[in-house]
């Protein structure tokens, strides 16, 4: 049985919910009215009436008792179970003769005459072996009753239809904003307009599940910005080398049909330009592979000795020739190893590029790495923009690389939830600077390797 809509459900929730309330309403009600209109009675049952007071049922009550001018009934109850009455005679119970003897409280309860016809009774002590028992007709008090119940059973009857029209109100207007969040989304899946927003009105939680949602579509619209951008820049640079191979081999190709060998120098520095441009595309390819990643696809974060991180870069560096002088200090981060050993990797790379004798000053102090280079340094107005995908320095346009190296270094950083600058040094060359937050010393045990 499949179950019915967000809104249907609600009703009847809020309609079950109130004609529950009104229900148990309607039975207080009425246990009140029914509890109040016995006591009423009893008081008037105790109250003296008739020409005297008791002692007039002892001189006018009979066996028999007596019918016609009497609507109220009394019986005199003695210990030996005989009976004189006024009125139809009452039906005494065991309990009642457990007043013949013992002065008390009055007993009241309901009971039946010699008629058979409901009644109420009080029972109290009259004098020592007598108790009276004085008793008025219940019909009327059973038709109020039923009459009081009725007309609330009518109430709740109305109450119930009305709560049922104020759920579907009720419902209309709390799903009001959920329906527009609802056509959005679907808008978003057949359209894959990332430019929806919703209307947020208010501060309730339909207000933050809207601006959580407008929040997710802003995200997913920069995500594919991004995304899209990546593939023209990277169309863009791939035409390049792709082009120049293609010269190349063309020219190669064309040598070997005509018969016309190449000159043997020529037809080295030809291949060894093939093999460049072939090395060049595959650093190419493997920074946007690395850059193409979602946040989600990389190794799981936990904590590491980040001057150990430093300290393997560095040797990395060496050994493509390098001349790095550290001063580090420990310092412990989360993140990921991979990630950061290539974010430091590739700064000194970038330092060494352009330092004439190819000397690089790294330190770790404090959270805050810093690769300083001794090269020419860059202009002011350039520097905003160094970590740019594939964007290069005009001085920089003759030396390899991709232009993707400080963008990986950049998406690396904030992985860690670290920042990453550059600027010019004092006394020349330029200076990259990295901020993660972190810690003196160890938090928690190493993680063995297996």
């Amino acid at each position: 049985m499949s179950r019915g809509s967000l809104r249907s459900r609600l009703t009847l929730l809020v309609t079950v919910a109130v004609a529950l309330a009104i229900a148990v309403c309607a039975g207080l009600s009425w246990l009140i009215v029914q509890n109040q209109v016995i006591r009423q009675l009893d008081y008037t049952i105790m109250e003296p009436e008739g020409p005297g007071d008791r002692d007039f049922i002892v001189t006018h009550c009979s066996p028999e008792g007596s019918r016609g001018q009497y609507t109220d009934m009394a019986t005199l109850l003695r210990a030996d179970g005989t009976t004189c009455s006024l009125g139809s005679p009452i039906v005494p119970t065991k309990l009642d003769l457990t007043a013949v003897d013992r002065p008390g409280e009055p007993i009241y309860r309901d009971g039946v005459n010699r008629d058979g016809k409901p009644v109420r009774v009080v029972t109290l002590n009259f004098a020592p072996g007598v108790a009276v028992m004085e008793a008025r007709p219940l019909f009327h008090i059973q038709r109020t009753l039923r009459n009081t119940a009725l007309a609330l059973a009518g109430v709740a009857m109305i109450g119930v239809f009305g709560a049922a029209w104020a759920g579907l109100a009720i419902s209309r207007a709390a799903l009001r904003p959920v329906g527009h969040l609802t056509r959005a989304v679907e808008h978003i899946a057949q359209t894959e307009d990332l430019d929806t927003r919703i209307p947020v009105k208010g501060t309730d939680e339909i207000a933050r599940l809207s601006s959580s949602f407008n929040a997710m579509t802003t995200a997913l619209a920069g995500s594919r910005e991004r995304q899209q951008q990546l593939v023209a820049d990277a169309g863009h640079e791939l035409r390049t080398p792709l082009t120049t191979l293609r010269t190349n081999i063309d020219l190669l190709l064309r040598s070997e049909q005509t018969g016309r060998s190449l000159d043997p120098d020529a037809k080295r520095r030809l291949l060894v330009n093939v093999k460049a441009q072939f090395a060049e595309l595959s650093t190419l390819v493997a920074d946007l592979l690395q850059l193409a990643r979602g946040d989600t696809d990389h190794e799981p974060h936990v904590e590491l000795p980040f001057h150990e991180v430093v300290t393997a870069a560095v040797e990395r560096a060496r050994l493509r020739g390098a001349e790095v002088v550290t001063d580090l200090t420990p310092w412990y981060v989360v993140g990921s190893v991979t990630s950061l050993e290539r974010a430091v990797l590739n700064l000194i790379d970038n330092a060494a590029k352009f330092s004439p004798d190819g000397q690089v000053e790294v330190s770790l102090q404090d959270g805050r790495l810093t690769v300083r280079d001794h090269g020419p340094g860059l202009p002011e107005e350039e520097l905003p923009h160094v970590f740019e995908r594939f964007w290069r320095s005009p001085s920089a346009r003759g030396l390899p690389g991709s232009g993707l190296g400080l963008a990986i270094v950049a998406q690396a950083v904030a992985e860690a939830g670290g920042k990453v600058s550059l600027s010019n040094a004092p006394g020349g060359g330029a200076i990259a600077t990295i901020d993660l937050p972190g810690t003196l010393i160890r938090n928690s045990e190493p993680h063995k390797s297996r």
